[in-house]
């Protein structure tokens, strides 16, 4: 039980490090081509979709069988 734990915590967590990613660099370009970008909304942003993305793993990862 303990391994299986361990592999969905990596698993969750590479995909909640790559949505924060993804998420950040969509905010600063948004924010940028309007004019200025607010850093307190590009983090807030990138987090919530970081626990996002860990809620959503709860229901299953497919590279962990």
């Amino acid at each position: 039980m303990k391994e299986k734990f361990v592999k969905w915590i990596k698993a969750a967590g590479v995909r909640a490090v790559k949505t924060v990613a993804q998420t950040a660099v969509a905010t600063i370009g948004t924010a940028a081509v309007l004019g200025e970008v607010n850093w307190v909304m590009v983090l807030s942003a990138s987090v919530l979709a970081g626990v996002i993305s860990l809620l959503t793993s709860v229901a299953g990862l497919p590279e962990i069988k």
